[in-house]
C-alpha cells in the first residue's frame, strides 16, 4: 500500500539532507572547516532518520523513487540556497579597447578595489582591470561595468585564498572590531 504521508516524509527528509550536504561541501571548499564541522553533525543525523525509513520500507519501489526525487531536488535546492548566500570572492578581470577610458577612477569612486595596467592585444592596447569583489556584490559591479564600458571582455573566477593589498586590510579589520 502506498502512503502518501511516508513518500511525503521521504523526500523532504532527503531534500534536507542533501540540501545540508551540499552547503557543507562548499563550506568545505571555501575552508570554513569549523561551521561545515556542525554542519555535517546535523547532516548525519537527518541522514540516519531518512535511511532508517527506507530501509524500514524498502519492499515499495515506490519509497525508493521517492528517495531518489528527494535527493535530486536536495542537490538543487542546496545550490540555490548558496548561491543565495553568496559566499566568498571573485576576481573579476575587466579587458577594454581603451586606454583612455576613466573606468579604474569610476570603480574606485564606487569602492571596488582595482588594479589596472596596459596590455598588448590582437588590435593594439588594451586597459586591463583587475577586480576583488565579494560574490554578492557581482551582479552590481557587472551592471556597472556594462553601464560604462558595455564592451569590455569580463572574466571571473573565485580565488582560493588571498594575502595582502588593501582588500586585506579592510577585512581583517573588520574582523578585529567584530
Amino acid at each position: 500500500m502506498i502512503s502518501i504521508t511516508l513518500i511525503a516524509s521521504i523526500i523532504g527528509i532527503n531534500v534536507v539532507y542533501v540540501s545540508i550536504f551540499t552547503l557543507r561541501l562548499i563550506l568545505m571548499i571555501k575552508g570554513r572547516r569549523a561551521l561545515a564541522s556542525v554542519l555535517s553533525m546535523v547532516e548525519v543525523f537527518v541522514y540516519l532518520v531518512g535511511l532508517n525509513l527506507v530501509l524500514q520500507n524498502v519492499d515499495n519501489p515506490v519509497n525508493m523513487a521517492a528517495y531518489c526525487l528527494g535527493f535530486g531536488l536536495g542537490v538543487y535546492l542546496g545550490s540555490r540556497i548558496e548561491e543565495y548566500l553568496a559566499l566568498g570572492y571573485l576576481v573579476v578581470q575587466v579587458i577594454v579597447d581603451s586606454l583612455e577610458m576613466e573606468l579604474p577612477a569610476k570603480l574606485r569612486e564606487k569602492g571596488y578595489g582595482v588594479t589596472s595596467w596596459t596590455a598588448d592585444g590582437k588590435d593594439g592596447k588594451r586597459l586591463v582591470l583587475q577586480v576583488l569583489v565579494k560574490r554578492s556584490n557581482e551582479k552590481r559591479l557587472m551592471e556597472t561595468l556594462k553601464k560604462f564600458s558595455p564592451s569590455a571582455f569580463i572574466i571571473s573566477h573565485e580565488p582560493k585564498s588571498f594575502k595582502g593589498g588593501f582588500w586585506v586590510r579592510l577585512t581583517e579589520g573588520r574582523r578585529s572590531s567584530l
